[in-house]
């Protein structure tokens, strides 16, 4: 899986993340309990964390699992540091926030991830900066007035954000292996996006399968429907696991 040591980043996984894009702690419940909480992170969005609030990560670590906050932090630095530091306090294992928000922005949460870990006696929780969201491409980006081409875009927030502090970058399995070969190998890449097959209606632009984007570099892999919307949630995600070669626990 994933690890973390103080000052040096480590990459391990492949691993995967299952989105838990519900809005019930019940539903929650009833996926983070069918799910190989060992072996995979589960990743709780504005959706479920607005409806249901902090019980949802006391929930995950009640079984055992590791939570992923995504809630993409952005705003002022000072906001955002208090905010980082109260999501450290629950125990998150880690958590979203968006490059754009700018160098003082990401190390304002540097700081106060490590502050509260410290204070809290555990390990700081991985910060991954978000880029360019999956659901947008080259045409969204024109639309509001960034004309910097896409690759190069991503290319440029990826090195703020982790010169800033950050452990690892949010970004398109396509952009994965340009990261890796400009930015190297001492940071995180996960990815959003991950599909097993096609879907109607996705929302989301710049898609890969799981090998694709492993290939790719990237580390960690965020998946929600094409596991959640099969019969065997459990089943489609050890199988995943798999064929990813992820270590068993």
């Amino acid at each position: 899986m994933i690890d973390q040591v103080r000052g040096k980043k480590k990459r391990f996984g492949p691993g995967l993340a299952v989105a838990l894009d519900v809005t019930t702690l019940s539903e929650a419940e009833e996926i983070v309990t069918r799910l190989p909480a060992d072996e995979v992170i589960f990743k709780v969005g504005k959706q479920l964390f607005v409806a249901q609030g902090p019980e949802t990560v006391a929930m995950i670590l009640r079984h055992g699992g590791r939570c992923l906050l995504d809630l993409k932090f952005f705003d002022i630095p000072h906001t955002v540091e208090k905010a980082v530091g109260e999501a450290t306090r629950l125990g998150v294992w880690g958590m979203t926030l968006h490059a754009l928000g700018g160098g003082e922005m990401l190390a304002a949460a540097r700081r106060a991830a490590d502050a509260m870990a410290g204070e809290m006696g555990r390990k700081p929780p991985v910060l991954f900066a978000v880029t360019i969201p999956t659901s947008m491409d080259a045409a969204t980006l024109k639309e509001i007035g960034i004309t910097t081409p896409l690759e190069v875009s991503v290319l440029h927030l990826a090195d703020l954000a982790l010169k800033a502090g950050a452990d690892g970058i949010v970004a398109s399995p396509l952009e994965a292996a340009v990261l890796r070969k400009a930015l190297g190998n001492d940071f995180l890449i996960m990815t959003p996006g991950i599909r097993l097959a096609p879907q109607p209606g996705d929302d989301q632009k710049r898609i890969a399968t799981p090998l694709e984007a492993v290939s790719a570099g990237a580390d960690l892999l965020v998946m929600g429907r094409s596991i959640l919307g099969t019969d065997d949630p459990a089943a489609t995600a050890r199988e995943v696991l798999t064929q990813l070669g992820a270590p068993r626990s």
